[in-house]
Parts: C-alpha cells; sequence; structure tokens
C-alpha cells in the first residue's frame, strides 16, 4: 500500500518533509521543521481485556487521562497495547503511526478516536507509514481519505 499513490488518486493535496527517523513527538519537535499544520501524536490502546482496540489522535502537547477517556468510551480500563498488537492491526512500527494508518485496518478492528481540537486547525502532521518523513495534509483531506475508506470516528474532546 503506498500512501503516495493514494493521496494522488484521491486529489489529496500534500506537502512531505523527509527528515531523519523521529521515535516520539520531542524528536520531531527538535528538528526545527517548519510544518504549517498541528503537530499530533497518535496512541494506540486497548482495553483490558484486548478485545477492543482504539488510535487515538491528539494534539502533540496534549496529556491523556487513560483512566477518563476509559469511562468516556465505556471501556473498563485503557493501556497501551503491545508493538506486537500495532504490527497485527495497523502494521506499522511504534514511533511512526499517523492517523493514516488506520486505512491499513481492513477488518475495521481498530476504532479511531480523534480529539475535536484538531478540526479548530486546517492542516495536521501525520506520517506517511513512516517515521522518516512528515506529511502536512490538510483536516478536509483526511476526512475525505476516512470517507473513501468509510472509516468512521469518534470525535471527542479530549
Amino acid at each position: 500500500m503506498n500512501i503516495y499513490n493514494i493521496l494522488d488518486e484521491l486529489s489529496i493535496d500534500y506537502k512531505k518533509y523527509d527528515h531523519p527517523a523521529v521515535f516520539n513527538c520531542e524528536q520531531a519537535h527538535l528538528l526545527g521543521l517548519n510544518i504549517e499544520g498541528v503537530a499530533t501524536k497518535n496512541l494506540f490502546i486497548k482495553d483490558r481485556k484486548g478485545s477492543r482496540h482504539f488510535l487515538v489522535v491528539v494534539i502533540a502537547d496534549k496529556s491523556i487521562d487513560l483512566k477518563s477517556l476509559s469511562q468516556r468510551l465505556g471501556v473498563t480500563s485503557l493501556s497501551f497495547a503491545s508493538p506486537r498488537r500495532l504490527e497485527k492491526y495497523l502494521g506499522i512500527t511504534p514511533g511512526a503511526v499517523s492517523i493514516l494508518d488506520i486505512i491499513k485496518d481492513k477488518n475495521n478492528e481498530v476504532e479511531l478516536v480523534i480529539d475535536n481540537t484538531i478540526f479548530n486547525y486546517s492542516s495536521l502532521q501525520c506520517h506517511p507509514f513512516t517515521n522518516t518523513a512528515t506529511l502536512d495534509i490538510t483536516v478536509n483531506g483526511v476526512q475525505q481519505l476516512l470517507a473513501h475508506y468509510q472509516r468512521q470516528y469518534i470525535e471527542i474532546l479530549l
């Protein structure tokens, strides 16, 4: 699956920024790239039994209270899922995950949760299936991509 071909076929504009590999938001910030879109962080979490999985997309500098989020999502408790689960469900490794990876979830086993403050921005930053580049894509473009793949999401104030 080539994200650039997909974006081009859907006529979704993006700007690509190549850079050394980064594994967290702090490392990405230290690159000092001048990207217009809001920086995001992406958390892959699961419920206690491991029967429900979530990709939570928030603004990079926001803290997430997993206990509160679990109550709002109606699950017993939440914890970070293992790298093995991340690979199994989204086909990606830690440090490279982004909202774009949700389209690789062919069986809709991962629930997408988006912090609604992201929709206050015109564009967002996301990795294109690798942590050696960052894309700046309009929020409308991301919504178009999700609609094309019929991916519903939970919009929540985090």
